[in-house]
């Protein structure tokens, strides 16, 4: 079996993902639209993706210490 690696784990957080994605893209100056994207670099694109894992990590280790915001 493959699967995507575009594809949500738990599909019922894709919007909460896609919402989260925004953010981030707006934190970091990054023009991120709804719809076609061609028009950035994968520099833009990278880093939006990469902070997001990182904002990520961080929560889950804030949970696992037993100190969630």
């Amino acid at each position: 079996m493959t699967s995507s690696s575009n594809s949500a784990s738990v599909p019922e957080a894709k919007g909460a993902l896609n919402k989260f994605k925004y953010e981030v893209a707006n934190e970091l100056g990054v023009p991120l639209t709804d719809g076609y994207n061609g028009n950035l670099t994968s520099k833009q694109n990278g880093s939006v993706g990469g902070y997001m894992v990182k904002k990520m990590i961080e929560e889950q280790e804030r949970q696992m210490a037993g100190k969630s915001l």
